[in-house]
């Protein structure tokens, strides 16, 4: 288990820290939906790792921060505007 468990982490790492690279190299914005949805699901699965190594500050800090990624997602969704017919 202990295994699962540490490929999980290495996979959420890597997207948090593949989002900020992408930021970083401009490939990316802080708004675009790649970087939100690398930040979210990183930060998510980062949250489970905290979670079952019970580690309570790992556990405030990811579910926060996927939490903050989701807003910001959900938020994006809200502000785009209907596609107009011809």
């Amino acid at each position: 288990m202990s295994w699962i468990v540490q490929v999980i982490s290495l996979m959420g790492a890597g997207l948090v820290l593949g989002a900020y690279f992408a930021l970083q190299r401009r490939v990316w914005t802080s708004t675009g939906n790649s970087y939100l949805w690398f930040n979210f699901l990183g930060a998510l699965l980062l949250t489970v790792v905290a979670v079952v190594d019970r580690r309570l500050g790992f556990m405030v800090l990811e579910a926060a921060w996927a939490a903050i990624s989701a807003w910001a997602i959900l938020g994006r969704r809200s502000n785009v505007a209907p596609a107009r017919g011809r």
